[in-house]
């Protein structure tokens, strides 16, 4: 090593020799020639010094400096639900005391009087509660409309008596009969007591023309407010005219139809009321029941693997009990989950459309112990609520997500053309019920990181390293500039930092090859996803809110009514691209744990958020709140 230093600087010595002997150089040039060719230069150097101390100063800075507190970005609260409240209607601006008082001696009306002013008086003392918006329907209909709707002559009429009866027959929609029970007048009376019948039948009409304004409220919008049970709910709450529907109600043909009307009338609800009218006529029939939270493996034991045996026995096909007659027969009671039992486990599971992979969890129970014919009931009256929330008729050309079922479903003239499964939100991550509209695929999509997973889970990582961003592509905007992940002081970020990251389109995308976007205040859509193997598991809730589809191709071509080979095209090309939907196609975020398949049959699904017991207590409060007054 020292023989080859000390032959370049003999090599470099000639060259300067060479040099001064062909060009005469002063002594201070050649010291300046050799300070060039042998030291660096001193002000770069300088600098690179300077730039070094300055970085080194400032990560020692943000090591020192204390953290900004991470206040976490939470997701919507459930709430305790407050039912709207009653009001007592207020029937003095459509009383006339001046001829209220104009009867002679003998409790008769004067000459000329009609039968409605004559029942008037009967309204100075009338006692009713509604809701706000339906006291003023009837006050506002009978201010325009002085006269009855109900009565004729001494007595009700036959759109009276049609109209009673479907107020009594609410439940069979899911209603409650009690919310609309009417006192009927009386049969006999004192022919000679003329005002006193009309006051009687002034109070009837009063009395169901109330019922039947409630009845319309509640089978148009439902009975609860969806919005007040959570932030996950999402809905405008509907706002019927009901006096004008009071006036056409009266004057209807057919006034059994026109008040069912205002039922939801799409194919699903009357799937619900077929439902809950074959449940009602059921017995409960046998039921085993499985302890809560059962979790068994192959090879493991465990005594609640009897109950196991017992509900297999119960709910298994006959062709699975013949299949395993032997080990049916067999079986003791023993805790020993064994290879024997593990293959009757994985046959019935494969029936009943689960993984079949031997495990006991919680799906496998409830398979085995199923829904009982009371938890059905409730489950559809609940679907029955929810489906007022929705558009009466759902619309021809649609996609239907339901969460519980894990399936996206694309209809189109009103039969579905596709269904696939889907990953919704994780219980920590829920996403949202509400509907929207369709109306743009963007393919080779940029993924914006939303703020709550910025905030809970890449910042701890940021503060820690902060070129974690960098490393992984991911593009950083601060105030509108964009930066290096390095640049960013991420011990200061926090909720509510103007930082925007999002990660390129790209193999590792998480969006995958492309995103369906119906623009909302959840930032939910439906998307592709690298994450494939989440589709072949039974419960496919993982998400942080958004929707991924197991076939995002195939669904893309039918919103944008091209074919599946276009949107791969599309894809190909590389270039992130938005393309418009050529119309607007609702699209329904939903949640329903009962609902009915392409046959009709009400299908029953696991609550994987808990959240039939809120709509529940919603509507008990409900009821509590109209309950009659003692």
């Amino acid at each position: 090593m020292k023989l080859k230093m000390r032959s370049g600087v003999a090599l470099l010595a000639v060259i300067v020799c060479a040099t001064t002997a062909a060009v005469p150089v002063r002594p201070a040039q050649a010291r300046g020639l050799l300070e060039a060719i042998f030291q660096p230069n001193r002000e770069s150097q300088r600098q690179a010094m300077q730039r070094q101390r300055e970085a080194e100063a400032q990560r020692a800075a943000q090591e020192q400096q204390v953290s900004r507190p991470v206040a976490r970005v939470s997701g919507p609260t459930y709430n305790t639900y407050r039912a709207d409240k009653l009001t007592q209607v207020n029937f003095s601006k459509i009383s006339d005391p001046v001829v209220t008082g104009a009867v002679n001696d003998m409790g008769l009306p004067q000459l000329g009087m009609d039968p409605f002013a004559e029942g008037r008086a009967a309204l100075d003392d009338l006692a009713l509660r509604a809701l706000p918006e339906v006291a003023d329907a009837v006050i506002s209909h009978y201010s325009s409309h002085p006269g009855y709707l109900w009565v004729a002559g001494t007595g009700i009429t036959e759109s009276a008596r049609a109209v009673l009866t479907v107020l009594a027959d609410a439940d069979s929609v899911g209603l409650s009969a009690q919310d609309y029970a009417v006192v009927l007048p009386s049969d006999g009376f004192d022919a000679t007591q003329g005002t006193a019948r009309q006051q009687e039948l002034m109070r009837f009409e009063m009395s169901l023309s109330v019922a039947a304004a409630s009845y319309m409220l509640d089978a148009t919008r439902g009975r609860i407010d969806p919005n007040r049970i959570s932030g996950y709910h999402d809905f405008k709450r509907k706002d019927p005219d009901l006096a004008r529907g009071l006036a056409a109600l009266g004057a209807a043909a057919d006034p059994v139809a026109a008040l069912l009307a205002y039922n939801p009338q799409g194919p699903h609800f009357t799937a619900f009321v077929e439902e809950l009218k074959r449940l009602q006529s059921l017995d409960e029939g046998q039921h085993v029941a499985i302890a809560d939270g059962l979790l068994l493996k192959p090879g493991q034991s465990d005594p609640e693997l009897a109950n196991v045996m017992a509900a297999i026995k119960l709910k298994g096909s006959d062709s699975l009990k013949a299949g395993h007659a032997l080990v049916l027969a067999s079986y003791a009671g023993n805790p020993e989950y064994d290879s024997e039992l593990v293959a009757l486990v994985k046959d019935f599971q494969k029936e009943n459309g689960l993984s079949a992979d031997g495990v006991i969890g919680s799906n496998t129970v409830r398979a085995l112990v199923g829904v009982t014919n009371a938890d059905k009931i409730e489950k559809v009256r609940v679907a029955m609520e929810q489906s007022r929330w929705l558009p009466s008729e759902l619309g021809a050309r649609r996609v239907f997500i339901n969460q519980p079922a894990y399936t996206a479903t694309y209809y189109d003239q009103g039969r579905p053309e596709l269904s696939m499964r889907v990953v919704v939100g994780s219980k920590a991550h829920q996403t949202n019920f509400f509907q929207d509209e369709i109306e743009t695929v963007e393919v080779n999509p940029y993924w914006g990181v939303p703020q709550s997973i910025l905030i809970n889970e890449m910042l701890p990582k940021l503060r820690n390293d902060a070129s974690y961003l960098d490393r992984l592509g991911y593009e950083v905007v601060e105030n509108g500039r964009p930066v290096s992940s390095t640049m960013v002081n991420w011990h200061q970020v926090g909720k509510g930092s103007r930082i925007d990251i999002r990660q390129p389109p790209s193999g590792d995308n998480a969006l995958g090859e492309l995103k369906i976007l119906f623009p909302n205040t959840h930032a939910i859509y439906m998307h592709d996803t690298p994450s494939k193997s989440l589709f072949n598991k039974d419960m496919r809730a993982y998400s942080h809110g958004c929707i991924r589809l197991q076939d995002p191709r195939a669904m893309a071509a039918k919103v944008l009514g091209t074919t599946v080979e276009e949107v791969g095209r599309e894809i190909a090309g590389g270039q992130n691209k938005a393309i418009p939907t050529p119309s607007k196609i609702p699209v329904y975020v939903a949640y329903f744990t009962a609902w009915p398949d392409e046959t009709g049959a009400v299908q029953y699904f696991a609550d994987v958020y808990g959240r039939d017991a809120y709509t529940e207590k919603a509507i008990a409060a409900t009821v509590a709140e109209r309950a009659p007054q003692v």
